[in-house]
């Protein structure tokens, strides 16, 4: 291992997300010495790390780290995959062991555990970046510049659909529970309002019209932007067209009616995200926070109905 490679422990490995951040650590050139999951289904590692140590027990893995350090082998990273809702531990665990940390979306759930970890920064002087990686994806840059070199007065109006079906699994896991995952537009639609903010601007206006287990809907309004958005994990919901060919997934954003296709491109974001942040230059907290704050809104919003500027696809239910 080169001289110069850092670190890493990682927590969640048996996740669906972990496999791009071993990758990740590997692509750009270090170490995971150690990783953690109460499940022990965690074959993958024999791709990316076979001599790393692996725990299923948090308080084993805690010594291990604390025993490293002192035999002065130092744990400079800690990437986190774990549950939403213990992304604040789990970043508050690496801070204390004097790494920096990485976090998958959500980096939280509320606005508030934000204002702490900031107090944590500072107190042990280590960073918190976290995964906005449509930030870095070509298409997405190349539509930021457009805008931003586009009339500085024009309100963009935008039609955001992302289906991805998800089986029974889904309520009976941790993701089922609004609690632990902040609900459909927390889970799955955190990087869109992140993407959606990054380019058109601060939030100036939210409406839920429809909030359920299975989907999500509603309309904000941005600096420079009209968004009604759709986000579901319910196969019905998925166009016809995509249905015959088979997908299981359907994803649109459309900008004043033209389609930004942004399907491709998504295997390297990670690591180029790794990349980003070993330069110094990742993604934090204060990055994050819009995005965060717009999930919390909706979340704690109560659904107005089919009133007002709402997603097309809406008009299919007919139990709204």
């Amino acid at each position: 291992m080169d001289s110069s490679s850092k670190n890493f422990g990682l927590i969640g490995v048996a996740g669906f997300v972990a496999v791009r951040h071993l990758k990740a650590i590997k692509d750009t050139g270090n170490n995971l010495l150690a990783s953690l999951d109460k499940f022990d289904c965690v074959g993958l590692l024999d791709g990316y790390f076979p001599q790393s140590d692996f725990f299923v027990e948090f308080e084993r893995f805690d010594r291990h780290l604390d025993k490293l350090k002192r035999a002065g082998t130092k744990i400079d990273y800690v990437s986190i995959c774990s549950p939403n809702y213990l992304h604040d531990s789990h970043i508050r665990f690496a801070l204390r062991h004097q790494a920096v940390a990485i976090c998958e979306k959500p980096l939280v759930l509320n606005p508030w555990n934000i204002d702490a970890l900031q107090e944590i920064e500072k107190e042990t002087g280590r960073k918190i970046y976290t995964v906005l990686q449509l930030r870095l994806h070509p298409k997405i840059a190349e539509l930021r510049e457009k805008i931003r070199n586009g009339p500085k007065d024009k309100i963009y109006d935008i039609d955001l659909s992302y289906i991805t079906s998800r089986g029974n699994w889904y309520h009976i896991s941790w993701k089922g529970d609004i609690q632990k995952s902040g609900g459909v537009a927390t889970n799955i639609g955190i990087h869109f309002f992140d993407m959606l903010g990054w380019i058109f601007g601060d939030t100036t206006k939210i409406i839920v019209h429809v909030s359920e287990p299975n989907k999500a809907a509603g309309y904000i309004e941005l600096e420079k932007a009209r968004i009604r958005w759709f986000l579901s994990i319910d196969y019905n919901d998925l166009p016809a067209e995509a249905k015959k060919s088979g997908k299981r997934t359907y994803r649109s954003i459309t900008v004043e009616g033209e389609e930004i296709e942004f399907s491709e491109g998504f295997g390297d974001l990670h690591t180029a995200t790794y990349r980003e942040i070993l330069a110094g230059r990742g993604f934090g907290l204060n990055e994050s926070r819009q995005s965060i704050i717009t999930a919390f809104t909706i979340r704690n919003s109560k659904p107005v109905g089919l009133v007002g500027e709402y997603h097309p696809l809406l008009q299919a239910h007919n139990n709204l």
